[in-house]
């Protein structure tokens, strides 16, 4: 079974590279992002906190997204592999996903990184919030976001590099010529 996280900071082309891994290697796909964004359009009472936060270029505490994965986990067929679009952000959740996935006896074959560079990923994202009306999208925001994603996230790529699982492709590019960097590097771990 092949089970697949997706790294990056915003603006990377994490979401738009996840649709296609998943359709061509047929994976569950496990967006945070796309699961907050339905908490936050059904305004149920998850979705005003994460709403609050997102606007203010926060990530979502810990235990909040943790016990959200916990629900999309349960939902796996045991024979379908899973693709974690923008999860784990924190050295917190990759433990905390270490141990849910443990417990299921399934294991992380892969960590892609997309690398990017800062001025090509906020001329992304302000182009996004043009196309998708993103209320998160601000320059603002995106710089908080950038502060917070170095910060808290980026340490992810050694804890990955460690347990050898951290394969980086350039981000940067035609989007299908990036599409075929990661293939490259799936069909090397099948």
């Amino acid at each position: 079974m092949l089970n697949i996280i997706l790294l990056g900071p915003p603006g990377t082309g994490k979401g738009t590279q996840a649709l296609k891994i998943k359709d061509k290697y047929n994976l569950l796909h496990i967006s945070t992002g796309d699961i907050f964004r339905k908490e936050i359009e059904d305004q149920s009472e998850i979705g005003l906190k994460v709403k609050a936060l997102i606007n203010k270029g926060l990530l979502v505490p810990d235990n909040i997204v943790i016990e959200i994965l916990k629900k999309a986990i349960e939902k796996v067929k045991p024979e379908q592999g899973l693709l974690f679009d923008g999860f784990p952000r924190t050295i917190v959740q990759a433990k905390a996903l270490d141990k849910i996935l443990e417990e299921k006896n399934i294991p992380v074959s892969l960590v892609i990184f997309l690398n990017t560079n800062k001025e090509e990923l906020i001329k992304r994202i302000l182009l996004r919030a043009d196309t998708m009306k993103r209320s998160d999208d601000t320059p603002e925001i995106i710089n908080n976001r950038l502060e917070v994603y170095k910060k808290q996230t980026e340490p992810l790529l050694d804890y990955y590099k460690k347990q050898n699982k951290l394969k980086q492709v350039e981000g940067m590019g035609n989007i299908d010529k990036i599409f075929d960097s990661i293939c490259n590097i799936i069909d090397s771990v099948l």
